[in-house]
């Protein structure tokens, strides 16, 4: 497996661009602004999108990307969610007011894109890639998460604050070898914090310590402006673990 990261950012300005991970080349997790550092013909390539929640930063491109490609490719791509999520997006997106329905265009049999509901506990197997939501909590129904292959397995938390139930969630896996988690505000916002329902450094310090495992862990989504803050605290706060802090354009390989 193959991670490449088109944005990681919690907002934009100069080359910052909102969450999206690309697995191998078929897959996206997340579809902020980051979708636009693909190419046209790596847009086409793309067959599943697996969405954490409805915020803007996260399902922002996915209308621009199949706008660009939908003549282009000869089967729907599946957009994979929680039923509130996807829910969202027939609502307030795809409802010929923001955007055209893809999900019945050009033709009701032949949709651009098409949804698949999903729920936690259930396998999404693609390619060999074992893809299972995790349980987060934020200001909106969200997930995580985790993937696995023969080669390996890595987490994604999506948006998240303080919880038990995704570490819980990752305890039960036999294997991690990274996490790439959200840590949204300074340590003096952690009020805002509480009230965004997303991580400080010092917050997400005392939530590790639930996991049993040790995976390298990748710090993601940070607010425009405050990233070297936020990297000092996450390492004065998080001991014990290889720390690295995500950039758009960073691969990793398992």
């Amino acid at each position: 497996m193959k991670l490449r990261v088109l944005g990681c950012s919690g907002g934009i300005g100069g080359d910052r661009r909102t969450t999206s991970l690309a697995l191998d080349h078929d897959i996206l997790i997340d579809a902020g602004s980051g979708v636009g550092n693909l190419s046209l013909v790596e847009m086409t390539q793309i067959r599943h999108i697996f969405v954490t929640h409805s915020h803007l930063d996260h399902i922002a491109f996915i209308p621009m990307l199949l706008d660009s490609i939908f003549d282009s490719i000869t089967t729907p791509i599946v957009v994979h969610g929680q039923a509130e999520t996807l829910a969202a997006l027939r609502t307030h997106v795809f409802n010929n007011v923001i955007w055209p329905d893809f999900s019945v265009l050009p033709a009701i049999d032949n949709p651009v894109f098409r949804y698949q509901e999903m729920a936690l506990g259930e396998v999404v197997e693609v390619g060999g890639r074992r893809i299972s939501m995790l349980p987060v909590k934020h200001t909106v129904p969200a997930v995580g998460y985790y993937v696995e292959s023969d080669s390996g397995a890595f987490a994604f938390s999506g948006d998240t604050s303080v919880n038990d139930t995704l570490w819980q969630a990752l305890n039960a896996c036999a294997r991690l070898d990274f996490i790439i988690v959200e840590t949204a505000f300074e340590d003096k916002d952690e009020q805002l914090g509480k009230l965004a329902q997303h991580y400080t450094p010092r917050v997400l310090a005392r939530d590790l310590q639930k996991l049993k495992h040790r995976p390298s862990v990748y710090i993601t989504h940070n607010k425009p402006g405050v990233e070297d803050t936020i990297a000092a605290e996450c390492q004065r706060h998080i001991q014990g673990y290889a720390l690295n802090f995500l950039s758009g354009g960073e691969i990793i390989a398992l």
